[in-house]
């Protein structure tokens, strides 16, 4: 019987072969790793790029609906203290002149009825001038019957002044949002019928609200000349701005329809 020895030799390239084996193997996985991490290290800095580029068109419209509001508020202060002057202090420096002229005497009896009806004629022009300036600010209707009566009190006197046909069909459950959410709704239908009136040049619309899915749908149109719905520099005047800030304090959503020579339409989610 033959013994063969091992050969060494064969045996240590065998072992060589396998260890260069295995550490190919680690390398290939450790590059794979390498590769995996820097995956998801560029993936994860694309998306936190995206979140960022997000948040920073987020935070712009937000600064865009303070600014809106800031100048909504400032327009309106701007009209009040015009009315407030043209209408109310005009006619109490009527009344103030007047009074001193009855304070100074000497004056004729038939001088004094004269000046006595024209206090009392001014007086009830200013009375009736602040009246309208309170209204203005809150309509009276609106907070002793609700969102539904004061709608449809502003879609009659539209009606009535003859400028534009309103109908109308409110299905609105009363004190379904607060008084200060129903003043906000009202103000963007009063805003809508005053566009289509002054940029729309619209002789008929539509407002239709209701409940559903407990959410509130208001929906409003008309038949004026409409607009490209891709010229943003028609959404974005005053009116529309103002609109889209009453919505974002509503926490709604919008969606306008609108094409040239086509009318107009405005949908609206709470």
């Amino acid at each position: 019987m033959t013994y063969q020895t091992p050969n060494m030799e064969e045996f240590f390239t065998k072992d060589n072969q396998v260890i260069t084996i295995v550490l190919i193997g680690v390398l290939l996985l450790l590059l794979m790793g390498i590769a995996l991490l820097l995956f998801f290290f560029f993936s994860r800095k694309k998306i936190i790029k995206k979140e960022l580029e997000k948040k920073n068109l987020e935070i712009h419209h937000q600064k865009e609906i303070i600014q809106s509001i800031i100048v909504t508020q400032e327009k309106e202060r701007k009209r009040i203290a015009q009315d407030l002057h043209d209408d109310i202090s005009s006619k109490l420096n009527v009344i103030n002149l007047n009074a001193n002229l009855l304070k100074d005497g000497e004056l004729k009896p038939n001088e004094y009825l004269i000046i006595n009806d024209t206090i009392l004629d001014a007086t009830d022009k200013t009375l009736e001038s602040a009246r309208k300036i309170a209204h203005n600010l809150l309509p009276p209707i609106l907070e002793k019957f609700g969102l539904k009566d004061a709608i449809e009190e502003l879609a009659d006197s539209f009606n009535n002044s003859r400028k534009i046909s309103i109908k109308y069909n409110i299905e609105y459950p009363k004190d379904y949002l607060t008084s200060e959410q129903e003043l906000h709704l009202f103000r963007i239908v009063q805003e809508l019928i005053n566009n289509s009136i002054r940029h729309g040049k619209a002789k008929n619309g539509d407002i239709k609200i209701s409940l559903n899915n407990k959410k509130l749908h208001l929906s409003y149109s008309d038949n004026g000349i409409g607009f490209d719905i891709e010229d943003k520099t028609h959404q974005k005047g005053l009116g529309m701005k103002n609109i889209e800030s009453r919505v974002s304090i509503l926490k709604g959503k919008h969606k306008i329809e609108s094409k040239k020579h086509n009318g107009f339409k405005l949908s609206i989610i709470i």
